[in-house]
């Protein structure tokens, strides 16, 4: 077996996969199937190699088993199936403020250290939470951008009833709607692909396409005159921010999911005019990790609809030329290990 490096200039490298000795606190995982997200597109496109070490394996949307357990390890088995929470915090800072998910000295699995894009992955066993013995390892693969819009829509404070909006119907977009959904909120997506509106419909999501339609009055329709409680901005362009203050109600939580890499001008008057409250999300916590995993487990909701392509480990390269010829889909998956 072969493990992908990514090499730099959009170019992986295929290299004979030896799985390394497990020191303690670690763990070795088989692992079966490794989401790619888009912070993998980005450094597929070269522009995240200040932080990743060339020639390096990517990834962090892994599941699999654990294969070898290293010294000091208890509460793990071999055979368990598991995900892992790519996060491994360094020194405490004063301004982390206990908030060690998004700690000053914070490295990310996968992109600041070796990722999971192999068959055999060692990893601090902190970072692990165990699968249903009855979870496909494939849906277990989703975990990891589940949690991510368990962690945001439990910031956002969202209530049953209230009304919600989200901004950009990518993965995290889509799988925040299906969780505020579940939740119990009236959910409204915008998004201008007319593949990604259909998956949506698909999904039972309701939609609105702001290329072809007005969002403020949509919303206002949709919400009856009252507009939205909670605004999730998941789209990461200017426009998606220009509409966020325009959306919400007097007091209502603006969500910022996405990377905005840029300074963006925001309409603070609006900030000010209707006591809104802007809301910072990054990443997740543990009992995110566990809200995703009851989730999935449930069964409630559809989340292998969400799956557009898999394809083995050696496809690598093809895979992300695949993603760049089409932005539209959703969830591509590499397979590691014959299972």
């Amino acid at each position: 077996m072969k493990s992908a490096y990514y090499a730099g200039n959009q170019q992986f490298e295929l290299k004979q996969a030896n799985p390394e000795p497990v020191g303690p606190g670690m763990v070795r995982i088989k692992v079966a199937f490794c989401g790619i997200c888009g912070t993998d597109v980005h450094i597929y496109h070269g522009k995240m190699d200040h932080r990743v070490q060339l020639p390096q394996v990517i990834g962090h949307e892994v599941s699999g088993e654990i294969d070898e357990i290293g010294e000091g390890v208890s509460g793990w088995h071999t055979g368990d199936r598991v995900v892992v929470r790519p996060l491994q915090p360094g020194a405490d800072d004063p301004s982390d403020n206990g908030q060690r998910h998004i700690g000053k000295n914070l490295k990310f699995i996968g992109i600041d250290t070796p990722g999971g894009m192999q068959p055999y992955w060692n990893v601090p066993a902190y970072t692990l939470h165990k699968l249903p013995e009855n979870m496909p390892l494939q849906l277990g693969a989703l975990i990891e951008p589940l949690a991510v819009a368990c962690h945001d829509v439990r910031l956002s404070r969202l209530q049953p009833g209230e009304h919600a909006v989200i901004i950009g119907g990518g993965p995290i977009g889509i799988l925040i709607a299906l969780v505020a959904r579940h939740a119990g909120a009236n959910v409204l997506l915008s998004e201008p692909n007319p593949y990604r509106l259909a998956l949506c419909e698909s999904l039972g999501i309701s939609t609105v396409d702001p290329a072809s339609a007005d969002l403020v009055q949509e919303v206002e329709t949709f919400t009856k005159g009252a507009m939205a409680d909670v605004v999730f901005e998941v789209s990461g362009v200017m426009a998606g921010v220009e509409a966020m203050t325009r959306l919400a109600r007097a007091r209502g939580r603006l969500i910022m999911v996405a990377i905005h890499s840029a300074p963006r001008p925001v309409d603070l008057f609006r900030f000010f005019w209707r006591e809104l409250q802007l809301i910072g999300t990054r990443v997740y916590e543990p009992e995110d990790f566990d809200t995703a995993i009851a989730l999935a487990a449930s069964d409630s909701l559809p989340l292998a609809g969400l799956i557009t392509q898999v394809a083995p480990l050696e496809s690598v390269q093809e895979l992300f030329e695949t993603i760049d010829r089409n932005p539209a889909g959703m969830k591509y998956m590499l397979q590691c290990t014959d299972g």
